[in-house]
């Protein structure tokens, strides 16, 4: 077993979900047949079951880079290969709103988790095969949603930089979040694909924003149905 995930490696998919949030984790295993808890440790919860035939888990990490390294790595050597994170985001843009889905295609390294495996120099960017996954099966379920580049931080009540702000805003950054970075990182180092998507919960201008509830929650659903059929789409297209 490994030192924090504990739980037999049979019990854990290629193909993995990594939200965040442990609640969410549970709402992505709504969608599993025979769905059950694997192992709920040191912060962590674990789900498996099948979805559309293909075995398939989802583990709430918590959230931070530590945390997301912890689970990649432990859920790796039990056999993991694909990880999506399914997350909620802050937004720049003007027009953005409480509910967007985004699909990350790079995310600017401002944590400090993914230094310990790669150079600030190398890109986080996800696996294109999962980042056009997701972006297509968005399409095909006919869900809004955008795809570009993003930040991950590690401090979420840090002052905020006006200066960054307004750079972000020129540069056209999509979203604001806490794991990204890492999870792609950590991912291209081991060689395991990866890919990110994102709800958005409001604007990055204010550090904890209102948000309008029922937008959330809808395009959080969307969210989940987007890498529900994404992952399947990957896993059916795979070598057995």
């Amino acid at each position: 077993m490994e030192h924090h995930i504990r739980c037999d490696a049979e019990d854990i998919s290629r193909y993995v979900f990594c939200p965040g949030d442990q609640a969410r984790a549970r709402k992505i295993a709504d969608h599993f047949e025979n769905g059950r808890v694997v192992t709920e440790s040191r912060g962590y919860v674990v789900l498996s079951g099948e979805y559309d035939g293909i075995f398939m888990t989802v583990c709430g990490t918590g959230m931070g880079g530590p945390a997301v390294a912890i689970a990649v790595e432990e859920l790796g050597r039990m056999g993991a290969r694909t990880f999506i994170r399914v997350g909620s985001c802050g937004v720049f843009q003007e027009g953005q709103k409480t509910g967007d889905v985004i699909i990350a295609s790079g995310t600017v390294r401002a944590g400090g988790t993914a230094n310990a495996f790669l150079p600030i120099g190398f890109p986080a960017v996800p696996t294109f095969s999962v980042l056009r996954s997701l972006a297509e099966a968005a399409e095909a379920l006919a869900i809004p949603h955008s795809v570009g580049v993003g930040v991950a931080g590690d401090a979420f009540y840090a002052p905020r930089d006006p200066a960054f702000f307004q750079l972000a805003l020129q540069a056209g950054l999509r979203f604001v979040e806490m794991e990204s970075d890492t999870l792609f990182i950590v991912c291209q180092y081991r060689g395991w694909r990866s890919g990110a998507l994102f709800t958005s919960d409001g604007t990055a201008a204010e550090v904890k924003p209102e948000r309008d509830e029922p937008a959330f929650r809808k395009g959080e659903q969307d969210a989940i149905r987007v890498a529900l059929q994404a992952m399947r789409a990957l896993a059916k297209t795979d070598s057995p």
